[in-house]
């Protein structure tokens, strides 16, 4: 049953008509409606019936609220990730001192120092932590890590899924915006539903879905459609079913 909603993509307000009935208010538009107890969409003269039609009913009918540009926030400190590259020196001592990766387990291994976990923590968590086991062999160690090569915990990411030119991970940067993810990823495709584009972001430990303008944005050049990222939002780019 469809709900009053919104189509982001055509402007065009849709509300409950009848039983069974979803019906657009602009004139010469689409009409979803039940043809022999089977959903049909009718465009015009042509109706559409079946599963074609209970898709074009499910992107018709559903909206996410538009995602507002917050105010300024702290920028979150980075956190450290499997495929990231730890520059660590440890004063004094060149021997101990080394470039390391971080492991697909998330784990890295120095000199005096085996499978310390470093995924999800910060260099400096890293580097007191080093000291800690350094202190049983070491008068007084101090280390510092830093990190030369950023592949990026998952957390620290912006995920593009569907219909991009490149869908891929991206590595969060500081004041990254919707843009700039477009940008990297090559735009969006010819069969791309960029107007019906979401991001899913998960804050305090709850998980909200928000409608984004692609179409708009890429293609029409409005600004007001482009939207701060956050590390760990997920874009999805729905493909368009006509």
């Amino acid at each position: 049953m469809c709900q009053k909603s919104q189509d982001i993509q055509s402007n065009t307000s849709y509300e409950k008509k009848g039983a069974g009935s979803c019906e657009s208010t602009r004139q010469n538009a689409w009409t979803i409606e039940y043809v022999d107890g089977e959903l049909a969409v009718r465009i015009g003269g042509w109706s559409v019936i079946g599963l074609p039609a209970l898709l074009l009913a499910l992107g018709g009918c559903t909206a996410y609220p538009p995602l507002a540009s917050p105010g300024p926030q702290k920028a979150a400190p980075y956190l450290v990730g499997p495929g990231d590259m730890l520059s660590v020196a440890v004063w004094r001592s060149p021997e101990l001192s080394m470039a390391v990766p971080v492991r697909p387990d998330g784990k890295i291994s120095t000199p005096l120092v085996e499978d310390l976990q470093a995924s999800g923590k910060t260099a400096t968590q890293i580097a007191r932590e080093i000291e800690k086991v350094l202190a049983r062999y070491v008068q007084s160690p101090v280390v510092t890590v830093i990190v030369t090569r950023f592949g990026g915990d998952h957390r620290q990411q912006v995920r593009v899924i569907g219909e991009a030119a490149k869908p891929q991970a991206l590595s969060y940067r500081e004041n990254m915006t919707l843009l700039d993810v477009m940008i990297a990823v090559g735009g969006i495709t010819d069969f791309a539903a960029g107007n019906r584009a979401s991001i899913v972001r998960t804050e305090g430990g709850k998980t909200q879905q928000f409608g984004v303008r692609l179409i708009d944005l890429v293609r029409g050049g409005d600004l007001s459609a482009n939207v701060e990222m956050r590390p760990g939002d997920v874009l999805i780019i729905p493909q368009s079913y006509f």
